[in-house]
C-alpha cells in the first residue's frame, strides 16, 4: 500500500491522540467523514495501525523505576533462544525486549516500583533460565519518552 500525504496526516493524528473523532480527523485533512473513516480502516487492515491502546501513567501505579537489563548468554541455539523468549514474555515487569548485536545478546527494559521489586524480578529471571552475565542499569531520570513514530516531517 502506498501512503499519500493524507494517510500520513491521519496516522500522525491517530498516534498523537487516538480518541480524536473521525469527524475531527476528516476536518483536519480536508475529507468528509465517510472517506476519512474508510482510509483509517484501510490503514488498520494494511497493518499500519497495529492496535489502539490507552497509555497509563506508570508513576500513578508506583512503577517509577526503569531498569535496563543487559543479558549475555553462551547459548545461541534456536531452542534456547525460543525458551528464553517465552520465559521473558511471562514477566509483566518487562516492558521491552530486544535481541541485540554487540557485546550483549539481549536488552530488556523493566519497570518496577523500587529496588527490592527489581531484586525479586532479577532472582526470578536468573532462576528461570541459564544466563552468562546480567548487567542492570537504573534510569535516574526519564528525559524523553514517546510512542509516536517519526513520520515524514511534512505531516507534522
Amino acid at each position: 500500500m502506498h501512503l499519500d500525504e493524507t494517510d500520513l496526516q491521519l496516522l500522525a493524528l491517530i498516534q498523537s491522540n487516538d480518541s480524536i473523532s473521525t469527524e475531527q480527523m476528516a476536518q483536519h485533512v480536508g475529507l468528509s467523514k465517510t472517506p476519512c473513516w474508510r482510509r483509517v480502516q484501510k490503514l488498520e487492515n494494511a497493518g499500519y495501525i497495529k492496535r489502539r491502546v490507552a497509555l497509563l501513567d506508570a508513576d500513578k501505579f508506583g512503577l517509577g523505576v526503569s531498569v535496563f537489563v543487559q543479558v549475555k548468554t553462551n547459548q545461541h541455539d534456536a531452542q534456547w533462544a525460543e525458551h528464553f523468549a517465552k520465559v521473558v514474555a511471562e514477566f509483566p515487569e518487562v516492558m521491552e525486549f530486544y535481541r541485540m548485536a554487540g557485546e550483549y545478546d539481549y536488552l530488556l527494559r523493566v519497570l518496577v516500583k523500587d529496588i527490592p521489586a527489581y531484586d525479586a524480578f532479577y532472582k526470578r529471571l536468573i532462576s528461570a533460565t541459564a544466563l552468562t552475565d546480567v548487567t542492570s542499569n537504573f534510569a535516574m531520570e526519564q528525559i524523553k519518552w514517546t510512542t509516536q513514530l517519526p513520520l515524514p516531517s511534512s505531516v507534522r
